[in-house]
């Protein structure tokens, strides 16, 4: 297992994983606060040693890898249909994002800004949600075509369940900004197939 391959499936887990949770907020209105903490501080984990470590660890990416290795195996596949979607509107937005300079640089200082506020609240206190939600309807939310989030009305409809969705969004964009990094295109998601799925598997047990 090459470490490009190693890198690129490790950041399509954190987009695989992002989504997951977007489906899980939208239908169940609920996130475990780990899951949340690990798309904060992937946010924000801008100069990371390796890829590994914008996600605390793959240990955190443990939904994400899973559903790579089902969905990348051979054989019957569970349905993921609304989370496959959303994968690919985010790295549709992604590539749209990265022709914005203006607004990578909006990103960046915003994110900066929040910095301060998870040293001064933690990363999951929903001030700090807030913040990483606004700055995703500012920015990528501004980008079309904007992402539809199917779910339950109730849940999709309270301000904090709307700000967890948009903040696991955000998390999303950067990890798809990463798997662009470490190599990740379209094409090899078809061509490498098998080496991705048998990356996620390594990964799943190392």
């Amino acid at each position: 297992m090459t470490q490009s391959i190693q890198d690129s499936t490790l950041a399509l887990a954190g987009i695989f994983q992002a989504a997951h949770l977007v489906k899980q907020v939208a239908t169940r209105g609920q996130v475990e606060e780990d899951d949340l903490e690990t798309c904060v501080r992937s946010i924000l984990e801008v100069n990371p040693e390796n890829t590994e470590a914008v996600f605390g660890g793959r240990h955190r990416l443990a939904a994400g890898l899973r559903i790579v290795c089902e969905q990348f195996g051979i054989g019957e596949k569970k349905d993921y249909f609304e989370i496959t979607k959303y994968v690919i509107s985010i790295m549709h937005l992604e590539r749209k994002l990265a022709k914005r300079r203006d607004m990578l640089q909006q990103l960046s200082q915003g994110i900066e800004k929040v910095r301060g506020q998870v040293e001064l609240f933690g990363p999951v206190h929903e001030n700090v949600i807030a913040a990483l939600a606004d700055l995703y309807v500012n920015t990528i939310s501004t980008l079309t075509p904007r992402i539809i989030i199917k779910g339950e009305h109730g849940y999709l409809s309270d301000p904090h369940n709307a700000d967890k969705v948009r903040t696991i969004l955000l998390a999303g964009i950067r990890a798809a900004v990463l798997w662009r990094q470490s190599g990740g295109t379209r094409p090899k998601l078809i061509l490498q197939r098998k080496q991705i799925h048998h990356a996620a598997k390594q990964l799943m047990v190392i």
